[in-house]
């Protein structure tokens, strides 16, 4: 399968896309051609959480074979990893609202659905694209990506982890967490500014053609744990295909019937993870993004609507809709 950026159109394989994270325009790896509608509830029906994920990666990495696919994710979704065989278990409440648990990691927040496969990811792919440089995975975070990014690649050989978080911007339990990690190739730094002050440098630092080739010259190169990649996204996608299988087994919905995604975020990775699985055929409705005072994702689609429409009205008044 080809990846194209969001950016451009140069067309790379999906290992390059999972070992270098961020196109070198600045884009995100995406499917050149989108894996649309290719699941259905027969393909899910009376499957556990490792097999669901077995059948989502196959469709966006079908690089790999079935055999090795599923080593990474039985490895990644284990007993030592998660403290329930279920690994995202799904509670019914109500009549029509049901949660889905997303806790159970080794560090108790839900970017360990996605951390504690992408490492597997990450290696394997450096190893079919033949990369000898160490890996030097920049990430940036306002709390629980880092300490999940730490734990998931403590000690994986090849790789070096760098994570950057906000001085005020993360909780002391999570700065506690971070700066006690174990590992020998882990290293935290706080940094003034907020989460997006991070993560807009590390994009600059990313396409920045100098310093890609000073760092490739001392055996280096760059790659991110945070959802810009691909291997981290894609992850995501399972758990929502799960709760899918999961609300029909209950009885919940029939097959073929649409639920509503509500997800509380300050970034859009998790929610379109879930587009993504709507994408791929799960009856998924409305996706619905609640925001807390972590609300820049908020802000941002309200000034986009605030310039479209200053723009509409600016053609309107110069008759351009007729």
């Amino acid at each position: 399968m080809n990846y194209t950026s969001t950016r451009g159109t140069v067309a790379v394989n999906e290992t390059y896309a999972l070992l270098h994270g961020l196109a070198e325009d600045g884009g995100l790896y995406v499917p050149a051609l989108f894996p649309s509608n290719c699941l259905s509830y027969s393909d899910v029906k009376d499957k556990n959480y490792q097999e669901i994920a077995a059948v989502v990666l196959a469709k966006l990495f079908p690089c790999f074979s079935e055999a090795h696919l599923k080593e990474m994710i039985n490895n990644a979704y284990s007993d030592v990893n998660f403290s329930t065989r279920d690994i995202a278990p799904l509670h019914s409440l109500l009549e029509k609202v049901s949660v889905l648990e997303l806790f159970h990691g080794r560090t108790q927040a839900f970017k360990d659905m996605a951390l504690s496969l992408f490492p597997y990811l990450l290696v394997a792919a450096k190893e079919a694209e033949g990369e000898t440089k160490e890996v030097l995975i920049l990430t940036a975070t306002s709390g629980d990506t880092g300490k999940a990014a730490l734990e998931g690649f403590k000690d994986v050989s090849g790789t070096h982890i760098q994570i950057f978080y906000p001085t005020d911007g993360v909780s002391p339990m999570q700065a506690e967490q971070m700066q006690k990690q174990e590992g020998d190739n882990v290293n935290v730094t706080a940094i003034h500014g907020n989460f997006d002050d991070a993560q807009q440098f590390l994009k600059r630092l990313f396409v920045d053609v100098d310093t890609a080739k000073s760092v490739a010259e001392k055996g280096v190169m760059f790659s991110s744990a945070n959802s810009i990649n691909i291997g981290r996204l894609a992850p995501q996608v399972v758990y929502y295909v799960n709760a899918y299988a999961e609300l029909v087994a209950q009885g919940a919905i029939h097959e073929d019937e649409a639920f509503n995604v509500v997800v509380p975020t300050g970034n859009f990775g998790n929610i379109l993870a879930a587009y993504y699985a709507k994408k791929m055929g799960i009856p998924i409705g409305k996706l619905i993004c609640a925001s807390n005072r972590n609300n820049v994702l908020t802000e941002f689609f309200g000034l986009e609507i605030i310039r479209h429409s200053k723009f509409c009205l600016y053609r309107l008044l110069h008759n351009e809709y007729l």
